[in-house]
């Protein structure tokens, strides 16, 4: 492949994405959610996909774009609140999903990321979360045996790249993106600046693009919040 791994665009950066695959999707809320690379999944109509997330989107933006396609077999993710189709179809027993406390979930990425079979928590313990799996006992505390994540993809989204795959977040956009860019077996980042290697303060990359085998600059970012406050003038 060698270290230049720009691609054109979102459809050619998840052409080899087949129905069936398991996906990381970085973002916490709508907040640095890969927005190009949902879009062409949902053009290219893949189907019967396991994703790997923090939540669902919304009805009509993020991951709720693919749920309305009926494209997602099965949802990973800690907080789900936000989506009424999900809603329908996890109740209709048309949707799979498996609810992780928050904490586990980015614990679990950064275990596959650091190559790191499985890892054991506090949280979960003695719920319906600890059913069927393996718990042992250290310094008097019992902890729960959970897996390391197993994705095919992750597809995660930043603020500025260079063409080696050095990735920058901004603010709170970074969330679950950099654990997620560690994890996959194939990690995808769009960016909303891409430059040149060396234009990056090496200081202040948050993933080195070791990690990261396919990059391009995204276009059209709404950018959208999920819920937004205001204070009384």
């Amino acid at each position: 492949m060698g270290l230049n791994k720009v691609v054109t665009n979102a459809d050619e950066a998840i052409k080899d994405i087949q129905s069936g695959a398991t996906l990381m999707l970085g973002g916490f809320g709508l907040c640095g959610i890969p927005e190009n690379c949902i879009s062409a999944l949902v053009r290219k109509g893949v189907n019967e996909l396991t994703c790997i997330s923090n939540n669902a989107g919304v009805d009509d933006f993020g991951i709720g774009l693919l749920l309305q396609k009926r494209q997602v077999k099965k949802m990973i993710a800690s907080y789900v609140g936000e989506n009424a189709e999900f809603e329908r179809q996890l109740l209709s027993g048309e949707l799979e999903v498996e609810l992780i406390p928050q904490g586990t979930l980015a614990t679990r990425c950064m275990a596959a990321g650091y190559g790191m079979p499985a890892v054991f928590v506090l949280a979960g313990v003695g719920t319906e979360v600890a059913e069927g799996k393996e718990t042992r006992t250290f310094d008097g505390k019992e902890y729960l045996m959970e897996y390391a994540f197993n994705s095919d993809f992750a597809i995660v989204k930043a603020w500025k790249g260079d063409t080696q795959g050095n990735l920058i977040f901004r603010d709170t956009a970074r969330n679950f993106n950099p654990m997620m860019a560690m994890a996959g077996k194939i990690t995808i980042a769009e960016v909303e600046e891409l430059v040149q290697p060396g234009e990056l303060d090496p200081n202040f990359i948050h993933v080195p693009g070791i990690y990261v085998h396919r990059i391009f600059q995204g276009t059209d970012y709404e950018k959208r919040i999920e819920q937004r406050t205001t204070r009384k003038k």
